[in-house]
Parts: structure tokens; sequence; C-alpha cells
């Protein structure tokens, strides 16, 4: 079976022998593995604006329960509407089918085109993907997009807008949880923190056992997804896997490094990893809420767990991690 363009262009050949080699031995050990398929906690968030206070109280008890036990959840009625999700699919699929030259060279969306893992020595180290991953203030940026991709600033402009209200809204219910004001995170996180990254994982030739996205946790305070239909995304939980059910009227949240610590461990920053498709291409949207670099992230409550560290030394001893060893290793 022939695989995408987009990871069959000359990129792709370099790696070629580092796939046929490590496929046979990694098959070997992920086939022992039983993966079971769940639906997440699904939470109403209609509840959350209700006028019933006795209402309110049980929704935001699902949000703390699922975030404390899981690490993720999905909310229906989240405020983000089906013609936001919609547009922002046409112009997401249209963007990946442009030429990997294009993609790589032409500086579209702030230069912020990702391919693969060019780092990766071992197929553990490698993500069947590609990526653009655009800070918010940059997307209304001409220079950002062309004014042929005028409809693709203008989609990603409207859903940015939805899923920021969203995510301030989540977290400010689960600050206040733990006595903090609503409002603890809106200063350090704006438009030019926050992230907005388009995902395409092509179909792939090789083993289904190949990483579409390595294990990992996110870096920052919440996160909100977009999948369709295709499934492939897994959690970790209870030391084992999870592949998640795919809810077309849902949206995914999950907790990020920062929260956890900030939390004291309350609220669990879960690895989750993206299982590639030998057939079918899948395509995802999240949205990250993110403080400045400068920011300190301490704890809402002493003893802390961990020392104070600022966003800034977060993200720079993460890549240091993956330059030395290959893999991200977080909050320990």
């Amino acid at each position: 079976m022939m695989c995408s363009k987009a990871l069959c262009d000359p990129p792709f050949d370099r790696y070629r022998d580092l796939f046929t080699g490590s496929i046979l031995q990694r098959s070997q050990h992920e086939g022992r593995q039983v993966v079971e398929e769940h639906e997440l906690p699904v939470i109403d968030l209609r509840s959350l604006r209700s006028e019933n206070e006795e209402e309110r109280v049980a929704c935001v008890s699902e949000i703390v329960r699922a975030s404390s036990d899981w690490g993720f959840f999905q909310v229906l009625n989240h405020g983000v509407s089906n013609e936001h999700l919609g547009q922002m699919s046409r112009e997401q699929k249209r963007l990946f089918e442009l030429p990997f030259e294009m993609k790589a060279s032409a500086k579209l969306l702030n230069g912020s085109y990702r391919w693969g893992t060019p780092t990766a020595k071992s197929l553990d180290q490698f993500s069947w993907s590609e990526a653009f991953h655009v800070p918010l203030a940059k997307i209304s940026d001409p220079a950002c997009c062309s004014l042929e991709f005028g409809s693709l600033s203008d989609a990603m402009e409207r859903l940015a807008g939805t899923m920021s209200e969203l995510a301030r809204m989540l977290a400010g219910v689960l600050a206040e949880n733990l006595g903090s004001p609503e409002d603890q995170f809106s200063k350090s996180c704006s438009k030019s923190t926050c992230f907005l990254r388009l995902n395409h994982y092509p179909p792939c030739p090789f083993s289904p056992e190949t990483f579409g996205l390595m294990p990992h946790t996110d870096s920052d305070f919440l996160t909100i997804l977009h999948q369709d239909q295709v499934g492939g995304l897994q959690l970790r939980k209870d030391s084992k896997w999870i592949a998640v059910k795919p809810n077309p009227d849902a949206l995914i949240v999950n907790i990020g490094d920062l929260f956890q610590a900030w939390s004291n461990d309350v609220y669990k920053s879960v690895q989750h990893k993206v299982k590639t498709n030998t057939k079918m291409e899948r395509y995802s949207v999240a949205y990250f809420l993110c403080p400045s670099n400068e920011s300190t992230i301490g704890s809402c409550r002493e003893p802390s767990i961990y020392k104070k560290f600022t966003f800034g030394e977060f993200r720079r001893q993460v890549e240091e991690d993956v330059k030395r060893g290959g893999y991200k290793v977080g909050l320990p």
C-alpha cells in the first residue's frame, strides 16, 4: 500500500531502514499488550451554566473527579459550534494536501510546520504524523497566512476564540475548587502564550503498532481536543493503555503538567499517545492553555511536592531530556 504523499517525500526515505529494522521486535512486544476500548467520562456543561445551584455543584464535582481520577474527560454542550468545527476540518484537510516542500519551506502559519521526529534513533522515538503548531497571536498576522489561506486564518481565529473561552471556564472551575480565584490563570495565559495545533496522521504502510504520536504528557495547564471518528488516541490508566472511543458530539479535555504541579498532584497529567491506522488518515486540532515563559509555577497549597519553576525553565528541561534520551521526562 502506498503511504501519504505528505510523508513519502524525500525526508521519509531517510527513515525507511529505521522502520524496517525495528518493526518486528517492537510489534512482537506490543502484540502481547491487550488494549481495551473505553468511553471517557462524559460531562454535560449545560449544568455548569444552570441557575440551579445543585445542578452546578454536581457538574463541578464531575469535572473535579474526572480531572483527579482520569486526567481526561469529554464535554457536551461545550459552546464550540459545529459550524466552526466543520469549517476548521475542511480548511485543515486542504492545508495538509499541499506538497511537502510548500508546507516545510513556505513559512506557512509562522513557519510552524513539523513532521515525524527528525532526531529519532529508533522506532520508539518516531511519530508518524505532521502538524502546524501556531501561537494564537500569529493567526491573524498577514505574514502568517497569505491571501490564498485567508479562509484558514478565519477558521483558526474563530475556533481558537471559542476553545479559549471553554479552557478558561474549566480552568476557573478547577482553580475555585482548590480555593483559588476563578481568574487564577487569566493574566498569565493570553493570545501571545497559547497555541493551536493542527494534526494530520497519514495512513502508515508499516506495522499498526507504529506511533502516530509518541507517549507523552502535555506541558500546559489544559488541552482542548477535537478529533475525527477514526480513533487512535490512547491513554494510560491503572498501568494499562486504554483506547479512547470517539464521540462525535464531544470535545476531549485533558489536564497538563502545569496544572498537576500547581494542584499539588490533585489533578493528574496523564500519559497518552496516538496509534496509526494502516488504511485511514486521521485529523485532530488541539488548543493549549499556556502561560508566558516567565510565569512561575508554584503550588496552590503547602507543603509543595514540587519546587517552583518557570514555564520557560520547564520547556528547556523537556527539550534537553528529549535531545539526550529521546523522550520527554516531564514533572518527575
